[in-house]
C-alpha cells in the first residue's frame, strides 16, 4: 500500500462545521469540541500503520494539550463497507485500547473528509482559538514504525505555540500515511 503525504494547508481558513457520531453514541460538534486556545482535529482510522506507530503518542500529547485550552478530536473516514477494520465498534474498541482521552467520531458519508481535504491517516489540521488552520503537519517524525523516545514532539510544540501566540511555526513536515479509503461512486 503506498503512502501519500498531506499537501500544505491554507493557513488561516476556517474549519469546516460538522457533527458526528462519537465512539460513545452521541453526536458531537465542531462548536462543542473547541478548546478555548484551539483545536486539533486528526484524521486518522484503526488498522493503518501509520496511525498505530503514532497513537500513544497522540494520546500523550492530546492530554498536555488539553491542559494548555487545545481539544482533539479524532475521525475515521475510511469505507467500513470494504474495510471493516475500520467500521463502529472496531473504532469503540481502539478507542479503548489506546486510553483515547478525545472524541472520536465516524464520517460515514466522508463529507467532513472532504471538506478538510484530508487525504492520509494520520491527518492533522491544527486551528487556532478562533478556528483557523494554523497547522497541517505530522505528529513527529515516526512513520510506520514509531520514531525514537527523543523524537521530537513536532504536532505538541506546533499547537503550543498556537495556543501562546495564535500562531505556528513557519516550517511545517507534511504528515505522512495510508490514502484515507473512499467509497466508490
Amino acid at each position: 500500500m503506498p503512502s501519500l503525504t498531506t499537501p500544505p494547508g491554507e493557513l488561516g481558513s476556517d474549519a469546516p462545521s460538522f457533527a458526528l457520531k462519537d465512539v460513545d453514541g452521541a453526536r458531537k460538534s465542531l462548536s462543542d469540541l473547541a478548546g478555548p486556545n484551539g483545536t486539533l482535529v486528526a484524521f486518522i482510522c484503526n488498522h493503518c500503520p501509520y496511525v498505530k506507530a503514532i497513537a500513544d503518542r497522540m494520546v500523550r500529547d492530546a492530554a498536555e494539550l488539553k491542559k494548555i485550552g487545545v481539544h482533539t478530536v479524532a475521525i475515521c473516514s475510511n469505507d467500513a463497507d470494504h474495510y471493516p477494520e475500520d467500521d463502529f465498534p472496531s473504532m469503540q474498541r481502539f478507542a479503548d485500547e489506546h486510553g483515547f482521552g478525545f472524541p472520536y467520531l465516524q464520517d460515514e458519508t466522508q463529507e467532513v473528509a472532504r471538506a478538510y481535504g484530508a487525504v492520509c491517516t494520520p491527518d492533522f489540521f491544527g486551528f487556532d482559538k478562533e478556528m483557523k488552520l494554523r497547522y497541517r503537519g505530522r505528529l513527529d517524525s515516526s512513520g510506520r514504525q514509531p520514531g525514537a523516545p527523543d523524537a521530537r514532539r513536532e504536532l505538541y510544540l506546533a499547537m503550543k505555540q498556537v495556543a501562546e501566540t495564535g500562531q505556528a511555526p513557519a516550517e511545517q513536515v507534511p504528515s505522512m500515511g495510508c490514502s484515507i479509503k473512499w467509497r466508490e461512486d
